[in-house]
């Protein structure tokens, strides 16, 4: 009697863990450069690294300068190695202050959207 209430109760649990909603969520968890840094040297792309993999559709990411002008080079790329990191090369930018904006698909598919923004100082 204890044995088959014992695994009704692990039958039990196992069901109840599988049940539980996982929420999965793209949350920006590094950049280069960083969130308000000020550099004396152009970047020669911008760097993003989330708390998860990313898929791989639907991925962008936008450099606008202080004018309003898109400036990245248009070609956003996953790391194969590490799908949490993402990229998007520059041409040298001039002094200033630039808007990072991005758009990525989590894991259970919920687009996230961010904007950062840095300065670029002359040097």
């Amino acid at each position: 009697m204890c044995k088959a209430i014992t695994i009704s109760v692990l039958l039990f649990l196992g069901a109840m863990v599988h049940s539980i909603p996982v929420a999965a969520h793209a949350i920006l968890v590094n950049s280069q450069p960083g969130k308000g840094e000020e550099l004396t040297e152009s970047p020669k792309q911008i760097d993003l690294w989330f708390n998860e993999p990313v898929r791989s559709e639907y991925k962008a990411v936008a450099v606008i300068d202080g004018s309003g002008r898109r400036v990245d080079n248009r070609d956003v790329e996953q790391n194969p190695a590490d799908g949490s990191h993402v990229h998007v090369t520059v041409p040298k930018l001039e002094p200033g202050n630039y808007m990072v904006r991005y758009r990525v698909v989590s894991q259970d598919a919920q687009i996230f959207t961010g904007k950062f923004e840095f300065i670029l100082k002359a040097p």
